[in-house]
């Protein structure tokens, strides 16, 4: 079948006054679900509730009469929403449109002639004509078929495929793989069933990821802390005599102390950098908080194609009369080790060269690399001839004096050429027709058990039948052998899936393959042991309770999956707790990835149907990507730990001087000020929390399964709010104290606004000290600070150095010591200061111990 202008028999299709007539508004289009505006999302990430949060302590600052701090907390809440916004459309917009599954140019036939028109303008009734290699641009009915085979791995998630028959469905976003046909349109646009599909996908509603969870706790503690203690200390200094005017300021202090300003850009920018570095091992997170989830994940359910496997066929077993041999090669490479005896090899390629001529698929070489042309399984077929001499004949440049295409129900095809009838197709209906099969039968039962897919090839020698039909030539025929192909699995599979035992993480397989092709992977690569389970899509229990229970174990294959299932399975599995990653390459998968916790779409070879539903997308398609993007998730966790531990231990250093202030109703001076506070948490307290938030992976951060942790508990107040912030906060108001008493100063005197000025310096150098020391001592919570090495995190030794660097530009230049309202400290407020740097490492290595002594 060529294309261009031509004449053709009956049916000639719709005339053009016809189709124009049939045509709806819009015509042969995918609906699409409007994205978001970037204004949108841009708002979103502008009005969450911490940063509303941040946003009512800005207005707090203006009404306490400090715009310069109102000013400040409001950048920091611009610059956050516009640098989460930035990551999160970018990714977002790494995928290809929808609208590309869809080609642009289909052959049909319009006034009884052939011609090409835009796919957007096909209509219900057109005949249009399909060939190898088209994509399937509608619903379809196949009218007339010779040997035609549709790739459905899209829509059903099946990697084999499928031969079609006259009055079968042919469904939009599928390609044909062999053969020709005519078909009529069935259904186009939102009628198909890709479209059906892509309709589901967005109804499910998007999970809620832990972290998004765990913030939104952590922001409704410490907002009901922050205001709470705020109203407190008002009515606390009323009662000792404040006006309410240095009475309100002082509420507004204290709350602007609790309130972790630099908590929001740390959190996003440590999210960032993890998936920065979960892109260099080529994973692409869509959505930041994913990251953190990733680490908390219990139950991966996989695919099968292109994860497990390297979705190429490779012949690696032929079984000839004369003996067997194996076969070693690199992808679709025409070179291979060849492991058999010689009369067996020369067997093997006899075998070859008939198997090639009956085949469309080819190989190429593209750059340095051979790549798949046509049917993968034929393909490799093209690859056998040429690893063994059959010669350099390819695929599809000779189609024979006389071909009978593959046909479903046949399941065979065969081409004669030169005298010599070609045969190649399935063993049971190869066998039945050959004269001599001794140990044909055991051999293709042993591969097949093996998890090869397995192909009989066959010929006969002389003429054909006059007028015969296939079933007439296809008879009395000389067996040349069988072969085995297999889908390899990828490396490092095996070693990922024990990592995930180590992990406490229960694995499945989900997979629209066969039982025994699955369970064949599945023991190949360590997945499916002793006991495992197998069982297909349609033995399912109905009930949602019974299936959840049926599949939490390790280890599982579910075969012949339907895109109901796979939702289901993932809606089960969480209702038990779990959270789930789902894997998934078509438009089939994508209901399911979004119902899961983590969505995980293929990027080299899946839909943008399901990248567009995923939370993260594997450039490689590689299972390995996913533990390591687990590792990165986990990490993620601890460091966010670390940094929270940071920045709550430096709140204590900077509420307490508010506290002493109310409790000692003004009689001792405020050692540091509302601005020195925000200064202290955006100027150097960032710098050492990001570091923080950059720690390197423990070696054991996979041993055992996720932590079931809080973001906040127990051990973490304790650690903060009990020993490393009242060690930090006695060190700033002594050395406060220390420069006033020095001076002549008593208890209830105002002293001179120099002093005071000199006193804060000595209590604001105290507090970054102390943070100093405390940004080494939150790296571990069993290690003291000097077991823990300084090449383990350089980021950290950079980040504090530039923190010092800091201080002493707010110390030493003039405009912004003043505006900070402190001075340079004394050389005795100094030396106190200095002091917290080993106190707090001190005490930090006092209450690991005790804490490993208790253990």
């Amino acid at each position: 079948m060529t294309r261009g202008a031509e004449r053709l028999r009956p049916p000639a299709g719709l005339t053009t006054e016809e189709a124009r007539a049939r045509r709806p508004p819009g015509g042969n289009r995918l609906p699409a679900e409007k994205p978001p505006s970037p204004l949108r999302l841009l708002v979103a990430q502008l009005v969450h509730f911490f940063a509303v949060l941040l946003w009512a302590a800005a207005a707090l600052a203006f009404l306490g009469g400090l715009p310069q701090l109102g000013v400040a907390i409001a950048i920091v809440v611009v610059l956050n929403g516009v640098f989460a916004f930035v990551q999160e459309y970018r990714a977002d917009r790494a995928a290809e449109a929808l609208r590309d599954l869809v080609p642009h140019r289909v052959t049909v036939v319009r006034d009884g002639i052939r011609q090409e028109i835009d796919a957007v303008d096909v209509v219900v009734g057109d005949l249009v004509l399909l060939e190898a290699g088209d994509r399937i641009a509608a619903d379809l009915a196949v009218v007339d078929v010779h040997g035609l085979r549709v790739d459905e791995a899209t829509l059903t998630g099946e990697s084999e495929p499928v031969g079609k028959a006259p009055g079968d469905p042919v469904h939009a976003g599928c390609f044909v793989v062999e053969g020709e046909a005519s078909a009529s349109v069935t259904a186009i646009g939102g009628d198909t069933r890709l479209a059906s599909i892509a309709t589901m996908t967005r109804a499910v509603v998007r999970a809620r990821t832990p972290l998004a969870r765990e913030l939104h706790r952590v922001v409704r503690t410490v907002t009901v802390l922050a205001v709470g203690l705020g109203v407190v200390s008002f009515g606390l200094g009323l009662l000792l005599g404040l006006p309410a005017g240095e009475g309100f300021l002082f509420a507004v202090g204290v709350t602007v102390a609790l309130v972790p300003e630099g908590l929001l850009p740390t959190v996003t920018l440590s999210l960032a950098r993890s998936a920065q570095l979960l892109a260099r091992r080529n994973g692409l997170v869509r959505r930041l908080e994913s990251v953190e989830t990733l680490g908390s994940t219990t139950f991966i359910c996989t695919d099968k194609t292109g994860t497990l496997t390297q979705n190429r066929m490779a012949a690696v077993e032929v079984w000839t009369p004369r003996g067997t041999v194996t076969l070693t090669g690199e992808g679709y490479e025409p070179v291979a080790e060849i492991h058999g005896s010689a009369v067996a090899v020369e067997g093997t390629r006899e075998l070859a060269g008939a198997a090639v001529l009956c085949s469309t698929g080819r190989i190429r070489r593209d750059g340095d690399t051979w790549t798949a042309l046509g049917d993968p399984m034929e393909a490799a077929l093209d690859a056998l001839a040429q690893r063994t001499g059959a010669g350099a004949v390819h695929a599809g440049t000779l189609r024979g004096e006389r071909r009978f295409p593959f046909d479903p129900r046949r399941r065979r095809m065969s081409v004669w050429e030169n005298g010599v009838l070609s045969v190649k197709g399935a063993p049971d209906t190869v066998l039945p027709r050959c004269l001599d099969t001794t140990g044909a039968h055991e051999a293709a039962t042993a591969m097949s058990a093996r998890g090869l897919r397995v192909l009989a090839v066959a010929r006969r020698r002389g003429p054909l039948p006059e007028g015969g039909s296939a079933d007439d030539a296809e008879r009395e025929l000389e067996l040349l052998g069988l072969v085995g192909l297999e889908d390899p699995p990828r490396a490092g599979v095996g070693d990922a899936l024990a990592e995930c035992r180590r992990a406490g993480i229960r694995v499945a397989m989900v997979t629209g393959d066969s039982g025994p092709t699955a369970a064949a992977i599945g023991r190949e690569v360590g997945l499916l042991r002793n006991g495992g389970l197998v069982v297909a899509g349609r033995d399912l229990p109905a009930d949602e309770a019974e299936l959840g229970e049926l599949l939490d174990r390790d280890g599982v294959v579910v075969c012949r999956v339907a895109p109901e299932d796979k939702l289901r399975i993932a809606q089960a599995l969480r209702a038990r707790g779990h959270v789930v990653a789902m894997t998934g390459d078509g438009v089939n998968d994508g209901p399911a990835l979004r119902a899961a916790d983590i969505g995980v779409a293929m990027g080299a070879g899946g839909t943008d149907v399901a990248r567009q539903a995923a939370d993260l997308v594997l450039l490689d398609d590689d299972f390995a990507t996913i533990v390591a993007a687990v590792r990165q998730g986990r990490t993620t966790f601890a460091n966010i730990r670390r940094f929270l531990t940071y920045h709550l231990t430096d709140n204590v250093a900077e509420l307490t001087p508010f506290v002493v202030f109310s409790v000692t109703g003004g009689s001792v001076p405020l050692a540091i000020g509302v601005l020195q506070v925000l200064s202290l948490d955006i100027a150097t307290d960032l710098l050492p929390a990001l570091a923080l938030g950059a720690e390197p992976s423990s070696p054991r951060v996979l041993d055992g399964p996720p932590p079931r942790r809080r973001l906040i508990d127990g051990p973490l107040l304790r650690r903060a709010f009990a020993v490393l912030g009242p060690v930090e906060a006695t060190l700033a108001m002594a050395a406060f104290l220390a420069v006033l008493v020095a001076s002549g100063w008593s208890y209830g005197d105002e002293p001179p606004a120099r002093v005071l000025a000199t006193a804060s310096g000595a209590a604001f150098t105290a507090v970054v000290l102390g943070q100093f020391a405390t940004a080494f001592a939150c790296r571990s919570t069993s290690r003291p600070v000097w077991r823990l090495g300084w090449r383990s995190n350089p980021l950290l030794v950079g980040a504090v150095s530039v923190e010092l660097l800091i201080l002493v530009g707010m110390l030493t230049i003039p405009p912004l010591a003043r505006l900070l309202g402190h001075r340079p400290p004394s050389l005795l407020g100094l030396a106190v200061a200095l002091g917290a740097i080993p106190a707090v490492v001190l005490a930090d290595a006092a209450v690991k111990r005790w804490a490993a002594r208790r253990r």
